[in-house]
């Protein structure tokens, strides 16, 4: 019963950081458009530490990935990444902990 409750608290920390990836993106957007502003302490804050968290997930993938000028598709890759652990991969290991 260990290892369901592993699985558990990691599928919680992945939806979590699905989350945060979820959110710099949106907030990148806003910030692109003019619709929040850097000068803002708050906003800039918010940016960094939310850079700070994502950025080592996006670093490697970023190596991998043909450039695509001002397209950053390594957020996309990350979200990808963490629905198939949430779906296949962690499933497949609860099922495979009970039998």
């Amino acid at each position: 019963m260990l290892i369901l409750t592993l699985i558990q608290i990691i599928s919680l920390l992945l939806t979590v950081l699905m989350w945060i990836i979820i959110i710099q993106a949106v907030l990148s957007w806003l910030v692109a458009f003019n619709v929040v502003n850097t000068h803002n302490d708050f906003v800039r804050q918010l940016l960094y530490g939310l850079s700070r968290i994502t950025e080592p997930l996006y670093a490697p993938i970023r190596r991998i990935m043909p450039d695509f000028g001002a397209l950053d598709f390594s957020p996309l890759v990350v979200l990808l990444i963490i629905q198939i652990l949430l779906r296949t991969v962690l499933p497949a290991i609860a099922i495979s902990a009970t039998s």
